[in-house]
């Protein structure tokens, strides 16, 4: 596996919302080279079936494993929740990265003891957000918001402007003024829209984004498997 060093790192998510995982990966490692597949023609995929999203995500990671990824980055919440064990099966030899809600740090950070959790319908309902809730979040009130029209605003890149605050603000405000103090960003696609929303939560809580814990989990098992490039 060491003579695969110089091999590119692969990222797929339904659209452009992994590109903040990227740019994570990429600023924590620059000499990686990366492919990154953006399945816009199937996109969004939190209101698409199980065995849909299994189907995309095992397609695109053969897609990148015949430009001879030497790993994927499953930069995408909800296809983690559908696929990622599937992939794992399906290619054991192959070091997988997925997405997971920051609710663990939002958990031990908060001090209202209330926090807030903005994903699709498709995270939400699948086993790494349900058990990271039960490990974490045993005495912590956790609030959900499903915000899958936030996805079709970034995919049209509109992450400013009234029309794309009052969509955050319609998702926000309940949890503020439910008592959350810390918001945790469960999809890739929702760190695009960060500055507004800490301009919508004007200081009342802190605002969580994965993309640099997943970056830093790359690493790691890049490391572990002598798979670090050394050289641009």
């Amino acid at each position: 596996m060491a003579s695969r060093a110089t091999d590119p790192v692969g990222f797929f998510d339904s659209g452009r919302g992994g590109l903040c995982v990227l740019e994570a990966f990429r600023k924590r490692l620059p000499l990686e080279k990366t492919i990154y597949i953006a399945d816009t023609e199937y996109c969004p995929y939190g209101n698409k079936p199980t065995e849909e999203i299994v189907a995309r995500a095992k397609a695109l990671t053969e897609q990148l494993l015949a430009q001879r990824c030497k790993m994927v980055v499953v930069a995408c919440n909800t296809a983690t929740a559908a696929a990622i064990d599937i992939l794992r099966a399906t290619w054991p030899d192959v070091p997988f990265v997925g997405m997971e809600p920051a609710v663990k740090p939002a958990v031990l950070r908060s001090k209202s003891g209330i926090v807030g959790v903005l994903a699709t319908a498709g995270t939400f309902n699948g086993r790494l957000y349900r058990e990271t809730c039960a490990r974490f979040a045993t005495n912590t009130r956790v609030l959900t918001c499903v915000a899958d029209d936030w996805v079709t605003l970034v995919e049209k890149g509109e992450t400013t402007g009234p029309r794309t605050e009052a969509a955050v603000r319609a998702c926000v405000e309940p949890l503020l003024a439910a008592g959350a103090d810390h918001l945790v960003l469960g999809c890739t696609h929702f760190p695009h829209l960060k500055p507004l929303i800490e301009h919508v939560a004007a200081g009342r809580a802190e605002v969580l984004d994965p993309s640099d814990a997943v970056a830093r989990q790359a690493e790691r098992l890049l490391a572990a498997r002598s798979l670090l490039a050394t050289m641009p």
